[in-house]
Order: structure tokens, then C-alpha cells, then sequence
């Protein structure tokens, strides 16, 4: 299995949550997007080329990505860990047909960047295996984040 971390929208690699990922699962791969969503996804799509069983890491528009690149290559995808999702970024639209792909949303309650309220219910139209966490956090999940079993989900 192949793990990839997909940093949110004016992050990078070189983030709080990827830095955690470089230090705690050093075999976890961390690129670097940039550009609009269609930009980061034909680099994704590059870069997952090779591999077939893929877990995707992806934190805010990040998530985003993940969901649209599982939507698009079900079959390349093992599961989704997906933190505070970008599902209500503008150019989101539901898939047609569910995503089979096991995906997991972690989600803050006092998330105002991807308010709960609004991305839990795209994601449960979006997805037929999912599961949904939420902790009293923030969008960042300052709180939770490194506290989170990362063994337990980087096994999904």
C-alpha cells in the first residue's frame, strides 16, 4: 500500500500536519500542490500512475482532492482519511454514483472553514462506506490532530 498526504489549499509539505507525517510515518509521501484544483489533481494523477492500492490523506482542500481522485480512480483507492474536507469548495459537485471507496471524515464541530453542517451531508451523499468523527475542535483540528490512532488509520 501506498500512502500519500494531501496538504490543504495554502500549505504545503512542509505544514504542521505534514511535518507531523514526516516524523511519525516517515514512509508516507508528502508532494507539494499548487495551482487550481484541476492543476493539483493532474499532478496527483501522475503521481499515483504506478500504484494500486492507495491511501489517501487529505486535510481540508486536500480532502477535497482525495475525494475527487477516488471518485475518478475507485479502483486505485484502498481507503480516504480525509480532515475537515473542502466538500463545500465551489467546484464540489456530488458524484452521480456513491463512492465505494472506505472513507473516514474527521471533522471539528467549530470548524467555520468547512462547517460540519454542510460538508457531513455532502459526504454521506458522496460516499457508501463511510464513517464520520467529530471532536470539540477547530478546522485546523488543533486540538485532536496528533492525539488522533494514526496507526490504526494509516491501516485502513
Amino acid at each position: 500500500m501506498e500512502t500519500f498526504f494531501l496538504h490543504g489549499l495554502d500549505s504545503s509539505s512542509k505544514g504542521t500536519k505534514g511535518q507531523w507525517f514526516a516524523n511519525h510515518f516517515p514512509h508516507m509521501q508528502l508532494p507539494d500542490f499548487e495551482g487550481s484544483l484541476q492543476d493539483r489533481l493532474l499532478k496527483l494523477e501522475k503521481l499515483c500512475t504506478a500504484y494500486s492500492d492507495i491511501l489517501l490523506v487529505g486535510s481540508s482542500f486536500g480532502g477535497l482532492m482525495a475525494t475527487c481522485y477516488a471518485a475518478g480512480y475507485p479502483e486505485k483507492c484502498r481507503g480516504l482519511v480525509l480532515l475537515a474536507p473542502a466538500l463545500n469548495f465551489p467546484e464540489f459537485e456530488v458524484p452521480e454514483e456513491q463512492i465505494a471507496t472506505p472513507t473516514i471524515v474527521i471533522i471539528g464541530e467549530r470548524d467555520t472553514v468547512t462547517p460540519p453542517d454542510i460538508v457531513i451531508p455532502l459526504a454521506e451523499k458522496s460516499f457508501s462506506t463511510l464513517e464520520v468523527v467529530t471532536h470539540d475542535d477547530d478546522h485546523m483540528l488543533h486540538s485532536c490532530f496528533s492525539e488522533l490512532d494514526w496507526h490504526h488509520l494509516l491501516q485502513r
